[in-house]
């Protein structure tokens, strides 16, 4: 075989040949991955809710609504709201992280589950046990940012920070505020920004609130800027 003259001509023949063909094995290798990948999501999300939620005789879980800017799963018994399970995200240490919170029908925290971090082993990445571990005042299960101060106690709140790790601790419990905010919005309630207390909206208002329940699901949304400046 003729070996190709080395000039210009072929050399950027030659890397065209070797792109296209690496691009196709790229492409060939995202299409037979990509169902499986979407399937395993789905899967983890499912356990996820069923972990997050109390588990009552006869209750459905509805289709994720975009509310707040979180995604609401209803817990449902017949047509009765028992509870909801919230799909959120804040900005640790590390990173963007996301967390299944699931709400009885008060608004307490029944359970929660980190889908996604990227904290530092150790450290950040204790949120998955942390907040949920009956010691001192780490746990936030059965209480509720309504008559609790979910913040850490450096900033006056009634939850112990994770050690070293109190910039993380911070983005966790605002994102389980932030889940709270979208579970009243299902509910036509609003939160209180100073006290934390709900209230019932107006006529208008859960009109409002009952178009943002019935929109479609969409991508969970990365935290406010206003995220940076707490952290």
């Amino acid at each position: 075989m003729k070996r190709l003259e080395s000039n210009l001509l072929n050399m950027v023949l030659s890397l065209t040949i070797v792109a296209v063909a690496a691009a196709a094995l790229l492409g060939g290798l995202y299409v037979l991955t990509a169902e499986p990948i979407a399937q395993q999501k789905i899967q983890k999300q499912q356990a996820a809710l069923t972990e997050v939620l109390p588990n009552m005789e006869g209750m459905t879980i509805a289709e994720g609504e975009t509310v707040e800017g979180q995604t609401v799963y209803k817990a449902l018994v017949g047509d009765e709201m028992v509870g909801a399970a919230v799909e959120t995200a804040g900005i640790g240490f590390g990173g963007t992280f996301k967390v299944m919170v699931g709400f009885d029908k008060e608004g307490k925290v029944y359970n929660y589950k980190v889908l996604e971090h990227q904290e530092t082993p150790g450290l950040g990445d204790n949120m998955a046990k942390w907040f949920k571990t009956e010691k001192n005042n780490q746990s936030v299960i059965g209480k509720s940012p309504a008559t609790d101060k979910l913040q850490v106690s450096k900033d006056g709140g009634d939850i112990d920070a994770i050690t070293a790790a109190t910039i993380s601790s911070r983005a966790f419990l605002l994102a389980i505020e932030n889940a709270y905010k979208a579970y009243n919005a299902c509910q036509g309630q609003t939160v209180d920004a100073a006290t934390g207390a709900t209230q019932q909206t107006t006529e208008a208002e859960s009109d409002t609130i009952e178009i943002k329940c019935q929109a479609v699901q969409d991508a969970n949304t990365d935290v406010e800027s206003q995220n940076n400046e707490t952290l």
